[in-house]
């Protein structure tokens, strides 16, 4: 199997057959390492560097764990310890990094665009680890897988996606994804924070949480962010909580079957209570095992191109 696409910047513009090849091969490395602890061989010769200008553990850890599982050499490239701190241009220091024969090249960056940016004077094959309130693709097609292998398929499915949408590159991202393959895509959060022109991509947007609760078959709830003045955007994170948090008993009011899902970290108490974020309708911690399954299936797909 071979993707169409060269790099994966974000999910706007993959082709479904490129994503269905990379949850196809998803299934089969998930299914490898639930057996066996025995490394592959995909990525033998082949040189990663992770390079990300932001902090992360899930994304980053599950990127070093999937480029091991495969055989890479990997490196880690630190910002804070690294020559843009003498004033190198962010340019400068990626072709330095490259010019020691690396072969991709996984990004994380506050800035929406630099992904993309990269590819036009890398000779790397570049992976779009989150680019700024942009995309964050992997996220999107881990999402998208946890769904499909809970409830064995994507197309006419209703999902919401709750909460800080103008901040989130995951909402982008599972939005492009999920319509690409058929799903009926909403949002619901504070006005004020979802962009005044997401419904010309087809979405729903609800303002009532109980609702979206009773009208859809997922929710995919996000992190408030509020490193990114996301509490400017409401009164206070009490008032958030009371007309916009998932709660037990709204489920069990609204809709008892309803799947929960949430790209972490989690503000317990805020966006889930705790009785919600452990209960019986998350699937959290399977997001997490699927995170390193799909991005060993990106890494080695764009890797034999």
């Amino acid at each position: 199997m071979s993707l169409h696409i060269k790099h994966l910047i974000g999910l706007q513009n993959v082709p479904k057959e490129d994503i269905e090849i990379i949850l196809k091969s998803t299934k089969k490395f998930k299914e490898h390492f639930q057996t066996s602890k025995e490394k592959l061989t995909d990525l033998s010769g082949k040189t990663i560097a992770n390079i990300f200008f932001e902090d992360s553990t899930r994304t980053r850890t599950s990127f070093e764990l999937a480029e091991k599982r495969l055989s890479a050499d990997v490196l880690n490239f630190s910002s804070s310890s690294s020559s843009l701190s003498k004033g190198e241009s962010f340019k400068d220091t990626v072709k330095n990094i490259e010019a020691m024969n690396i072969d991709m090249i996984v990004v994380r960056h506050s800035s929406a665009g630099i992904p993309f940016y990269l590819t036009k004077y890398s000779q790397s094959v570049i992976i779009n680890a989150g680019d700024g309130a942009h995309e964050h693709p992997t996220q999107g097609l881990l999402d998208i897988y946890t769904i499909k292998e809970k409830l064995g398929r994507i197309k006419g499915l209703n999902i919401c996606i709750v909460g800080d949408i103008a901040h989130s590159r995951v909402a982008l991202s599972n939005l492009f994804g999920l319509k690409t393959l058929g799903a009926n895509v909403s949002f619901c959060g504070p006005s004020t924070m979802i962009p005044r022109d997401i419904e010309k991509f087809g979405a729903k947007v609800y303002n009532n949480i109980d609702k979206a609760i009773r009208e859809n078959d997922i929710l995919n709830v996000l992190r408030i962010q509020l490193e990114r003045d996301a509490g400017k955007n409401f009164p206070s994170i009490r008032e958030y909580t009371n007309y916009f948090g998932i709660t037990e008993q709204r489920i069990k009011n609204n809709n008892e079957n309803i799947l929960i899902l949430h790209p972490g970290p989690i503000n317990r108490g805020v966006e889930l209570s705790p009785e919600v974020a452990d209960g019986n309708n998350q699937v959290i911690l399977d997001q997490v095992t699927n995170g390193v399954a799909v991005r060993m299936a990106v890494l080695s797909l764009l890797g034999k191109n």
